[in-house]
């Protein structure tokens, strides 16, 4: 294959990635699981859509997972800690650690009652495989129409599928290992991995102040999916909770 294919299925994935980062980080994180914004119905509709084709996910799972991390960070009971289960098992193995606290159906309806099952949910988004094989069709078609073959489209998707899961297993496991604390809690700051994950990686700040829709606290930082909420309320599709920050002690 050529190197100029490579390439271009290289650039399409991190596309594809960084449009599922961002509809993770703005909708499933700071909106759904925090409340730290509202976001329009219209607005939400595209967000589902995107989880939907990129990572399958259903979002009341993944709500349930995250609140369940916050409310026993770091012990025996937090679905993903690099602390209790080593650093390698989370980065690597994230995607099973999750499936299994998301398959929990007490954890669900301990923590993600609020998170209603609509129309849409029962007849198209919580159908999973179809998502995805929806969403490897798209990117497969685009590629081929751009000239670049069929096979250039299945590398996409394949590296798409990677990347993801690398970055959702580092937010986890780097950002509870590596990095600056300048809060006591036990997750860490990384910039650079918050560059690569819409603002994720700026975790210790997040533990710190978890009902804040705004990560970067300090001088310096950067949060690109501070930047995709703010375009959202500048177009009225979102709401902030509040915008000055409530820190917490610990955890």
């Amino acid at each position: 294959m050529p190197t100029t294919h490579l390439f271009a299925a290289f650039v399409a994935a991190m596309v594809v990635t960084q449009c599922a980062v961002a509809a993770t980080t703005v909708y499933l994180h700071r909106g759904l699981s925090h409340r730290a914004l509202t976001v329009h119905p219209v607005a939400a509709l595209p967000f589902r859509f995107t989880l939907w084709v990129t990572t399958g996910m259903r979002p009341r799972e993944w709500v349930a997972v995250h609140r369940k991390h916050h409310s026993s960070t770091d012990t025996n009971d937090d679905p993903h800690s690099p602390m209790v289960m080593g650093f390698w098992r989370v980065q690597l193995g994230n995607v099973g650690l999750y499936r299994r606290a998301a398959s929990d159906e007490e954890n669900l309806r301990k923590y993600a009652r609020d998170i209603p099952v609509d129309w849409l949910d029962r007849h198209v988004f919580d159908y999973s495989l179809v998502g995805l094989g929806l969403g490897i069709a798209i990117l497969v078609a685009t590629m081929w129409a751009l000239g670049y073959g069929l096979a250039v489209g299945v590398l996409a998707a394949g590296t798409h599928a990677v990347l993801y899961l690398m970055l959702a297993g580092a937010i986890n496991a780097v950002g509870h290992q590596f990095g600056t604390q300048p809060y006591p809690n036990s997750a860490t700051n990384m910039q650079s991995l918050a560059l690569l994950t819409g603002g994720e990686g700026l975790h210790n700040n997040h533990h710190a102040a978890p009902t804040s829709a705004r990560f970067s606290l300090n001088k310096h930082e950067l949060d690109p999916g501070w930047w995709l909420v703010r375009v959202l309320v500048f177009l009225k599709l979102a709401r902030i909770r509040h915008s000055e920050v409530h820190l917490k002690t610990a955890a």
